[in-house]
């Protein structure tokens, strides 16, 4: 597996995915976000990102998407974790995430990022690269609580039972 960023938000690079093999193919067609991915030989899975709107120098990762016959084998907690770490220090001060579901926020934590104790305006919990920080449970346990009030379908219910915090996956090589 091979991950590269494709180019950065000035770059305007764009993706042509297919929609009935990627969730939020019409996102990556766009040309003001930075897209990284993950390839074996065609794309496996993508991550767009720029910076945020009301602070420049964090960096937001916007769409994540992995190919639907690939999914559940961490390549999107692998592309996220490098796609990170490529661009804090270098590029931004700071990478953040939101995410809108209980498989998202795993995979995240699996990717090295962290629940702010945050939430944006239209509900999804706010997560902070932090591979190197402490893993507390109690705050992990917190965002899960976040949506179990939530109307959620039975896949995503399930990982809310999950309480142990997933292990940090290690940063792919590029």
């Amino acid at each position: 597996m091979e991950y590269t960023i494709v180019g950065y938000p000035s770059d305007g690079p764009t993706l042509e995915l297919d929609y009935r093999e990627f969730a939020y193919a019409g996102k990556f067609v766009m040309s003001s976000t930075g897209k990284s991915v993950a390839t074996e030989g065609d794309v496996v899975g993508a991550v767009a990102f720029n910076a945020d709107r009301d602070s420049p120098g964090t960096g937001h990762l916007r769409y994540v998407t992995v190919r639907e016959d690939r999914k559940g084998e961490g390549i999107g907690s692998r592309l996220l974790r490098f796609t990170a770490d490529a661009l804090e220090g270098d590029t931004y001060d700071t990478v953040t995430i939101a995410v809108n579901n209980p498989l998202a926020y795993r995979a995240c934590y699996s990717a090295g990022f962290r629940y702010c104790g945050r939430e944006t305006g239209i509900a999804e919990l706010v997560m902070e690269y932090d591979p190197t920080g402490a893993r507390k449970s109690s705050r992990y346990n917190d965002g899960l609580a976040v949506f179990q009030s939530r109307d959620l379908p039975p896949e995503q219910r399930r990982v809310l039972e999950r309480t142990t915090v997933p292990d940090v996956v290690a940063v792919p090589d590029q």
